[in-house]
């Protein structure tokens, strides 16, 4: 991409110096080898494609930074389930900096008798209904994610099945992150001890209910959230595991 600057040059010494100079900056330019999201099994290794930066057709260097999204890691961590920001940025000859991203899903597929962990496709009605066309969709939401955490507990992205984060475009902050959920899965016989944090909205959020359908890989996860003294939306997704 090219950018021409102007600028007026004024000089004390002789008024007819002044001229109007121009100046042409090309931003980098990416190219993004593969796919822009990728998945990497839980504790298996990342081959990055990486991608092609240029300015103005010639390539140059690129630097690659990595930011979790739900479970605050500043570098890709194979070992720990969660959605990865991938940042490739390049500098030009002038101190211009462009840049762009990929996605790095990092998961684990659960068994849904074992194990409930998996990378989730989610359908979500709050108080009944589905979100209005007007404000984004609450269809076919990608992603929700269930984690295990070390004491056998499971802990789930975004309880509101991510109704303002990825439905209404709000970010990470708006989701209602951690809730914690503990039990029988064949039994459907569950608790959730933990409470989802929300930053964004505040009020008080809590898993009320899970339903777990192995034969159809689908979770029914209702969340009740007390907005303020007055407000309060029930939440029930559908969670469709995504079979990787």
């Amino acid at each position: 991409m090219t950018v021409v600057f102007s600028a007026l040059l004024l000089t004390s010494c002789d008024a007819d110096s002044s001229a109007g100079v121009s100046k042409v900056t090309n931003y980098p330019v990416f190219k993004t080898n593969g796919e822009t999201t990728l998945f990497v099994p839980l504790g298996g290794t990342y081959n990055d494609p990486g991608v092609i930066a240029t300015e103005n057709g010639a390539a140059i260097p690129t630097e690659t930074s990595f930011s979790g999204k739900y479970r605050g890691a500043k570098t890709l961590d194979t070992s720990k389930f969660d959605e990865y920001t991938e940042t490739y940025s390049a500098t030009n000859v002038d101190g211009f900096i462009g840049s762009t991203t990929r996605k790095v899903i990092v998961y684990k597929t659960g068994d849904l008798v074992t194990s409930i962990e998996g990378v989730y496709i989610a359908t979500t009605r709050r108080n009944g209904t589905l979100m209005a066309a007007s404000q984004g969709s609450s269809e076919n939401v990608k992603y929700i994610y269930i984690w295990k955490n070390a004491d056998g507990s499971f802990q789930v992205s975004d309880a509101f099945g991510g109704w303002y984060d990825i439905s209404r475009k709000i970010g990470v902050t708006s989701a209602a992150v951690g809730g914690t959920i503990t039990g029988n899965i064949p039994t459907n016989n569950f608790t959730f001890p933990g409470i989802p944090v929300n930053a964004y909205f505040g009020g008080s959020a809590k898993i009320s209910g899970l339903t777990v359908d192995p034969s159809t890989k689908t979770l029914v996860l209702t969340t009740d959230w007390a907005a303020d003294a007055t407000t309060n939306y029930k939440f029930v997704s559908t969670l469709t595991q995504v079979q990787l």
